[in-house]
């Protein structure tokens, strides 16, 4: 098992009243963006010499014996709930992509039905959900641009005129593949999508991240998380990929009440490479308390193989790390791919 830090266990902290949030920007509106968005970084991104030392100490991938694990990690695929316009609930389908039902709307969220990623072997466990079990998909939110998170051969399978919610500088790769309805996002920004109940909002908010896609785009889109906001006020905040940092309690300063962190646990070892960009399970804890949130539910792992941890690890730590902070079980949900939970009132 990797080292571990000593962090707060403490419960949620009290957070500040929250800011008053900007205005909604015009959903589908063309904007113009820098070249670059590497004045965001929060850490240097690793070097030649990183790279190097990675390769020399073979730590891209779990050892062997540990992979034998990936039988037993938790996959339940079940139909989805039902919902209606004051309801919300999430599926997980795994990795980072979630069917979120809210305000009458069904949202996905970084959504990869491919068995296979770019750089990666074979998905360790199915999808959650078959596409043809999908409901009429009312709009699409992306984190960032890295191919774990941003799959087109997923995105094809949408009609054109899906709303794509994008960071800022996606916009072309999306109208590039004839997407019609897109709209980009810096950080604190927001858009309202209509629906039955009234809007739900959707707000871009920062991570600790970065993004690349090609050898010569490094750093040219924006990356962050999303905050969704129900007519009914029912608050889902969506991490996408992120490592552990302030922005958690600036988020959680400025949007009270979060009922629900979607937080990422896996690819996170080694720790000297990738600490900076991906939380482990201590911290993902640990971003739950600095967020305010009621109820937080891992993801990010035991889909595909990204780091050097075993499979089942980051369960076995993000549970302990619960514990420890004595809140109670039931508001960790930890769920089995393909599960889903409907969130009670607050």
């Amino acid at each position: 098992m990797t080292e571990q830090t000593e962090r707060p266990v403490a419960g949620p902290r009290p957070l500040a009243s929250p800011r008053p949030l900007a205005a909604p920007r015009p959903l589908g509106e063309n904007r113009l963006w820098p070249k670059s968005f590497a004045d965001r970084l929060t850490a240097p991104l690793p070097g030649v010499r990183a790279l190097a030392r990675l390769a020399r100490e073979g730590r891209l991938r779990p050892r062997a014996e540990a992979l034998r694990d990936a039988a037993a990690l938790p996959v339940a695929p079940g139909p989805l709930p039902a919902v209606d316009a004051l309801t919300t609930a999430v599926t997980w389908a795994g990795h980072a992509s979630w069917i979120l039902r809210i305000g009458g709307l069904t949202v996905l969220t970084d959504p990869v039905w491919s068995r296979r990623i770019f750089g990666t072997p074979a998905r360790l466990t199915p999808v959650g959900v078959r596409w043809e079990d999908l409901p009429p998909v009312d709009a699409v939110l992306i984190s960032h641009n890295h191919y774990d998170h941003l799959d087109a051969p997923t995105l094809k399978r949408l009609p054109r005129d899906t709303p794509l919610l994008l960071p800022a500088g996606l916009a072309r790769w999306a109208r590039r593949r004839r997407f019609t309805r897109v709209t980009e996002l810096d950080w604190w920004e927001a858009v309202e999508l209509p629906g039955p109940a009234g809007p739900v909002r959707c707000d871009f908010v920062p991570a600790h991240h970065w993004s690349k896609r090609t050898l010569t785009d490094t750093c040219r889109s924006l990356w962050g998380g999303w905050v969704l906001t129900a007519p009914g006020g029912q608050r889902v905040y969506f991490a996408g990929d992120t490592g552990y940092g302030h922005w958690f309690e600036r988020i959680g300063r400025r949007f009270g009440g979060i009922d629900l962190a979607l937080l990422p646990i896996g690819a996170y070892d080694p720790r000297w490479m990738l600490g900076t960009v991906h939380t482990d399970p201590e911290e993902a804890v640990a971003a739950c308390q600095d967020l305010g949130a009621r109820v937080m539910a891992p993801m990010h792992w035991s889909t595909f193989i990204l780091s050097a941890e075993p499979p089942l690890e980051p369960l076995h730590r993000v549970r302990a790390a619960w514990e420890a902070t004595g809140r109670p079980r039931e508001d960790l949900w930890d769920l089995p791919v393909g599960s889903s939970r409907v969130l009670p009132p607050a």
